[in-house]
C-alpha cells in the first residue's frame, strides 16, 4: 500500500474489532477509530479499555453518542427485531451511516469493522451483510478484514490500496483463529464476548416497550431501566424500587426534586420513586409496594414516609404490604 491513505474503523473494544484494527494498521493506514455509545450497552466500562488500546496503537479515537433518531429507529426498524427488542440489522446500518459522514469528513478511503461471516445470526449472514453495505451507502467501501477473502473484493482492494493477500478468511462461531492471532500478536487485554446489548434481554425489552407504549421514553427514563424493580401503576405513573443499598443510592441520585420518594419509617426498606403524575390512589399503591419490600413485610400495617426533596419533612401513610400475587399483575 502507498502511504498517506486514511481509514475509519468501527471498534467496540472486543477482540474481533481489535484484530481488524491491527490488520488495517499493519498495511500502513492512518486510522480513526469510532466507538458508538448507547444507553443499551451492558458493559459501560469498555470505553476506558478502548482508549488505552488506541493510545498504545497510536490511533485517534472518536466517541459518538447517537441522538433521538436512534431511539426512533428502535421503535420501528425496517428489518425487524431479533429475539427481543434488538433491531440488529437496522442498528448496524444506522451506525455505518454515521461513520460514513466521518469517512467523508476525513477523506478516508473506506470503513472497516470486526465482523466475521456467519458469527452472528442476524447481522453476519452473507445476505444481511450485503443489505447493510448497500443501505448504508457503502457499496464497495466497507471492508471486513477478518473475513475479507470470503467476500467480494472491495474498491480499495481492487485498486490495490489494500493488499487482499494480507487479509483473512475467518468464518463461523468458533473463535479459535481469533485466539491464535491474539496470542501471536501478544494481545491479552480484551473483554469476554458475552454481555453486549441490553436490547437482547427479554426483561429489559419489556421495560423499554412499556416506555414506548406510554410515551415516556425520555433519555432519563431509559437510563432508569437498568435499575431496580419496575411497576406500572396506571398509564401516567410508574414506580421503581431499588433492590439493594447501591440501587437505592443510584435511584436517589437520578430522581429529580419533582419525583415523589417513599421509604418505610424507622426500618430498612427499598427506596421507591414515583415517576409521572401520581394521584392519591397511586401513592397508596406505591406505599403498599414499598412496605412489601421492607423488613416489616409480615405486619398488617406499615408506616411509610413520602417526600420530594427532604425526608426530614416527610408525610406518613399507613399501608398494608402488597401480596406477591398483586405485585405480579403490575410488574413490568
Amino acid at each position: 500500500m502507498l502511504g498517506g491513505y486514511k481509514a475509519v474503523g468501527l471498534v467496540s473494544g472486543g477482540l474481533d474489532s481489535i484484530l481488524a484494527l491491527r490488520l488495517v494498521l499493519e498495511q500502513g493506514f492512518e486510522v480513526t477509530a469510532v466507538n458508538f455509545t448507547t444507553p443499551f450497552l451492558a458493559n459501560r466500562g469498555g470505553y476506558s479499555h478502548l482508549e488505552r488500546i488506541c493510545k498504545q496503537l497510536g490511533v485517534k479515537l472518536r466517541r459518538v453518542t447517537p441522538g433521538r433518531d436512534y431511539i426512533e429507529m428502535i421503535k420501528a426498524p425496517k428489518h425487524g427485531y431479533g429475539k427481543a427488542l434488538n433491531p440488529c440489522v437496522d442498528c448496524r446500518i444506522f451506525f455505518l451511516l454515521q461513520a460514513k459522514h466521518i469517512m467523508e469528513e476525513l477523506g478516508a478511503e473506506f470503513i472497516f469493522t470486526g465482523e466475521v461471516l456467519g458469527q452472528r445470526p442476524m447481522t453476519q449472514r452473507r445476505d444481511t451483510m450485503r443489505i447493510v453495505e448497500r443501505e448504508s451507502g457503502l457499496d464497495g467501501r466497507l471492508l471486513r478484514p477478518l473475513c475479507a477473502k470470503l467476500m467480494k473484493p472491495t474498491i480499495p482492494e481492487r485498486e490495490k490500496i489494500v493488499d487482499r493477500e494480507k487479509l483473512l478468511a475467518i468464518s463461523g462461531r468458533s473463535r479459535r483463529e481469533q485466539m491464535r492471532l491474539a496470542q501471536q500478536w501478544g494481545i491479552t487485554d480484551y473483554p469476554s464476548p458475552a454481555g453486549g446489548c441490553l436490547l437482547t434481554d427479554s426483561q429489559f425489552a419489556q421495560r423499554l416497550k412499556d416506555l414506548f407504549k406510554h410515551h415516556q421514553d425520555s433519555a432519563e427514563q431509559i437510563e432508569l431501566l437498568r435499575l431496580g424493580r419496575h411497576f406500572r401503576l396506571n398509564p401516567q405513573t410508574k414506580l421503581i424500587c431499588g433492590r439493594n443499598a447501591e440501587e437505592n443510592e443510584k435511584l436517589a441520585q437520578l430522581a429529580s426534586d419533582e419525583e415523589l420518594k417513599l421509604g418505610v419509617k424507622g426500618g430498612r426498606s427499598t427506596l421507591a420513586v414515583l415517576f409521572g403524575w401520581p394521584e392519591p390512589s397511586s401513592v397508596q399503591t406505591a406505599a403498599r409496594i414499598c412496605a412489601r419490600y421492607s423488613h416489616h413485610r409480615e405486619l398488617h400495617k406499615v408506616e411509610v414516609e413520602f417526600w420530594k426533596t427532604d425526608r426530614n419533612t416527610a408525610n406518613t401513610i399507613a399501608a398494608q404490604p402488597m401480596s406477591d400475587q398483586e405485585l405480579e399483575q403490575i410488574r413490568i
